[in-house]
């Protein structure tokens, strides 16, 4: 939510009482207020798509392995994706065409080339199937739900094709990627010992000194994840959480597979509500983790995802979600240039 920084709470320029949304929220409260023109931010179940939803800018959350993760701190390495937040479509696409590409230092990264700027005003709707869910709409605010169903006809009435779709997998995302990210995660702040990273304590002694680091320098998110991870990936119950989680997620790309061979993108919210305000979900992390209810599913497939400002609802701004195929990463975006330029919002 953008609430647990060491500097303090990052504040959304819409209305400095509310969350920005996160993590990537000082990315996108900087763009959001003028600050700077681009921001590089990552994902890793919607954190790049929710502050950018909750701030009313544009972010797109890459292919997996469509940008190079190196220098990035990781959180789940299979599903972190560095991507762009911008105020337009434009920005984004600038931005792609420079960081998109394959890094001999990141071993996943593709070695195919997409451009963005040059599709950038290519989208033409008729012949475009959009499919849209009911499952992508239970539990969502009226008022997202309103932002969002115009949108959708918006390119309707422009000429797309709507295909109704069965998301069957869908509501497994949620605890599937939490049993994916936590041992991940778990595994990667195992670097952060206080010796050769992280924060450094000065003790008679290894033991002390190690332990003193992180009792002191980590938050209370920060250590129920490790905590967490490091029970789930336990050999005596990997075999019930661990295991599970990673045939849930195979369920989750193959029916993503099935969506695309009936349409070319799927729209949806990005988020279940609008922007809270500071402390009103600190002490809930069920509640604060239901911000990624409708992004984590892109994530667990690899899949592209961009979150774009499609209205305002009670004064702020309300972000809609068109994912896709694999590599369909420029067609996303031109989608969102068409919004734009059409007046869409």
């Amino acid at each position: 939510s953008g609430e647990t920084s060491a500097f303090g709470p990052t504040r959304n320029p819409h209305d400095p009482e509310r969350v920005p949304g996160g993590s990537s929220s000082g990315s996108a409260a900087a763009v959001a207020a003028g600050m700077v023109d681009i921001a590089i931010a990552s994902d890793t179940g919607g954190s790049i798509r929710n502050p950018a939803s909750f701030c009313g800018v544009v972010g797109l959350k890459p292919t997996y392995g469509l940008v190079s993760r190196y220098g990035l701190v990781d959180l789940a390495m299979s599903l972190d994706s560095p991507g762009p937040i911008a105020p337009d479509a434009y920005g984004v696409a600038l931005a792609m065409d420079v960081i998109a590409g394959h890094d001999p230092r990141d071993p996943v990264t593709s070695r195919r080339r997409l451009r963005f700027i040059e599709a950038l005003n290519g989208f033409e709707p008729e012949g475009t199937r959009i499919a849209v869910s009911d499952a992508l709409f239970e539990g969502v605010e009226e008022d997202v739900v309103r932002v969002t169903k115009r949108a959708i006809r918006f390119f309707e009435e422009k000429g797309a094709e709507i295909v109704e779709v069965d998301l069957p997998s869908i509501w497994s995302a949620f605890p599937t990627y939490y049993l994916v990210m936590y041992p991940e995660f778990a595994s990667a702040m195992q670097k952060f010992d206080g010796l050769k990273y992280g924060y450094h304590v000065d003790a008679e002694d290894l033991y002390t000194a190690v332990a003193r680091a992180r009792a002191e320098a980590l938050g209370a998110e920060v250590k129920r994840r490790i905590i967490l991870g490091t029970y789930i990936s336990m050999a005596e119950v990997s075999k019930k959480w661990y295991t599970l989680a990673q045939r849930a997620r195979r369920a989750i790309v193959r029916m993503f597979e099935d969506v695309f061979r009936r349409a070319d993108v799927l729209m949806a919210p990005t988020v279940p509500f609008l922007p809270f305000k500071i402390g009103e979900r600190i002490d809930d992390p069920v509640k604060m983790y239901m911000s990624d209810a409708l992004t984590v599913p892109a994530n667990l497939a690899g899949i592209p995802a961009i979150s774009f400002p499609a209205g305002e609802a009670r004064g702020l701004p309300v972000g809609v979600q068109i994912m896709g195929p694999k590599y369909s990463d420029p067609l996303l975006v031109s989608m969102v240039r068409f919004f734009e330029k059409e007046g869409g919002a």
